[in-house]
C-alpha cells in the first residue's frame, strides 16, 4: 500500500526564499486553519498492514507555484511504481499495488493517468459531489442515440441512492461498528474543463467503486460523519470493500511522519533509524 500526501514546509521568516507558496495549515480548535508561507512537498510513502503508525517515505517532490498536485503526483508515482518493480518488490502475477490519497486530489484522474500500471487507485471524494450510475441496458426497439450515462448519483440525496451491491458490518475497537456500503460502476460525468481542457476525443467514462462508511464512534465523543470514498475497482468484493476503508484508515499514519519530522534532531534521529530498508 501506498500513501501521496502533500504536507508544507513553513517558511514564514523567510522573505527572501523562492517560490514560497501559501500553505495551507489546520489550527486546534474550529475555524483556527490559516494560511501560511511555505514550500508544499508531495510525498509518497509505503504504509504497513499491521496495527503501527511506522510509514516509508519512498520520494518527495517540492511543489512550485505553477504545479499541479495531481499532475506531479500523477508523474511522482509513476517513477516510483518503475523502482519498485525494477526492484523486485513487485512481480507479474501480484495483487496490484494499492494507492491511498485524502480529498485534495482527483482521484478519478489519476486512475486515468495511471491506467497502464499495476495500481488500484482509492481516494476519500467530498460529501457534496454528484456522479453518475451505470447507463441503464437498451430496451429492443429503442431508437436515437444510446445515453452515455446513468441516472444522477448525489452524495447528500438519499433519495438518489440505489440499493448498494454490497454492504459489510466490522465491529472494531476504536470506532465501535464500522458500517460500508458500496455501489458499483459508479462514475463522474466529465466536461472539458480544468484538467480536461485539452483532452482528444471523446472523453471517457471512468467508472469504479463508490464506498460510504460510517462508524458508530469517533473519539471524543464527536458526531461522526460518514466518509465517501472511491475505488478505481469495479466488480468489487466485500473482502476487497473492507480492505479498501481499512487501507484508507491506515493512510493517517503518515501525519504521524509528518509529526516526527518536525520534531526536535533527537526524535528525527530515533524516527530515521528505525524505518524499514525496503516498503513491506
Amino acid at each position: 500500500m501506498l500513501a501521496v500526501d502533500v504536507s508544507p514546509w513553513l517558511r514564514s521568516d523567510a522573505p527572501t526564499s523562492a517560490e514560497r507558496l501559501f500553505c495551507h495549515v489546520y489550527g486546534r480548535g474550529k475555524g483556527q486553519a490559516q494560511m501560511i508561507p511555505g514550500w508544499p512537498y508531495s510525498f509518497v510513502a509505503a504504509l504497513e498492514p499491521g496495527r503501527t503508525c511506522w510509514t516509508a517515505l519512498l520520494d518527495a517532490v517540492r511543489l512550485g507555484p505553477a504545479d499541479d498536485a495531481t499532475a506531479v503526483t500523477a508523474r511522482q508515482l509513476r517513477a516510483v511504481i518503475t523502482r519498485l518493480t525494477t526492484a523486485g518488490h513487485w512481480h507479474e502475477g501480484d495483487p496490484n499495488m494499492l494507492i491511498v490519497m485524502d480529498s485534495g486530489y482527483d482521484v478519478t484522474r489519476l486512475a486515468f493517468v495511471l491506467a497502464d500500471l499495476p495500481v488500484d487507485v482509492l481516494g476519500r471524494i467530498r460529501s457534496d459531489r454528484v456522479l453518475r450510475l451505470p447507463k441503464p441496458p437498451r430496451l429492443p426497439g429503442t431508437v436515437g442515440r444510446p445515453p452515455k450515462h446513468g441516472p444522477e448519483f448525489a452524495l447528500s440525496t438519499p433519495a438518489t441512492w440505489p440499493e448498494p451491491a454490497h454492504t459489510t458490518i466490522t465491529e472494531t475497537t476504536r470506532y465501535r461498528t464500522a458500517t460500508a456500503s458500496s455501489w458499483d460502476r459508479v462514475h463522474p460525468r466529465l466536461t472539458h474543463r480544468g484538467c480536461w481542457l485539452d483532452h482528444d476525443g471523446a472523453l471517457p467514462v471512468i467508472e469504479g467503486t463508490l464506498i460510504r462508511l460510517h462508524v458508530d464512534h469517533l473519539p471524543g465523543d464527536r458526531d461522526p460523519k460518514p466518509v465517501w470514498l472511491w475505488s478505481s475497482t469495479t466488480d468489487a468484493t466485500t473482502a476487497e470493500i473492507d480492505r479498501c476503508w481499512q487501507a484508507f484508515l491506515r493512510r493517517f499514519d503518515l501525519e504521524h511522519t509528518f509529526r516526527l519530522a518536525r520534531s526536535p534532531p533527537r526524535f528525527s534521529r530515533r524516527f530515521t533509524a528505525r524505518q524499514p530498508t525496503a516498503p513491506p
